[in-house]
């Protein structure tokens, strides 16, 4: 266990505890998220959509960060946002909120100022 430095919390890095669980699920998400019948980047898009409305912000920041890396354009971020915000209405509006909010600061390499606690890390 650790404490976090910017929100103070106590952490638990569960690598370290449960290394073979870890590994696997990396190496599930490395598969799923491969080009295939689907492009990567639809899969990360609906990923971070799923993100969305299950308020998974660690999930949300993930997802930002790996359609940066995959080239989705803010116009495909948002077509995908509206996607989102239509299947969870008000709740769904502020998560997708948040999700354009991070990728416009990751890709202004502004720090966002989202924040709430999160269901993961």
């Amino acid at each position: 266990m650790a404490r976090d430095a910017r929100t103070g919390m106590i952490t638990v890095d569960l690598a370290e505890l449960s290394p073979e669980i870890h590994d696997a699920l990396a190496r599930i998400r490395e598969v799923a998220y491969a080009d295939g019948l689907f492009p990567a980047k639809v899969k990360v898009l609906t990923a971070l959509a799923i993100s969305t409305i299950i308020k998974c912000e660690p999930c949300v920041r993930m997802y930002v960060e790996k359609a940066i890396a995959l080239g989705v354009t803010r116009e495909e971020m948002i077509e995908m946002l509206n996607v989102a915000m239509a299947m969870g209405g008000c709740p769904g509006e502020a998560w997708v909120h948040k999700a354009l909010l991070l990728y416009e600061s990751q890709v202004q390499r502004r720090p966002a100022t989202v924040t709430s606690d999160a269901c993961c890390a």
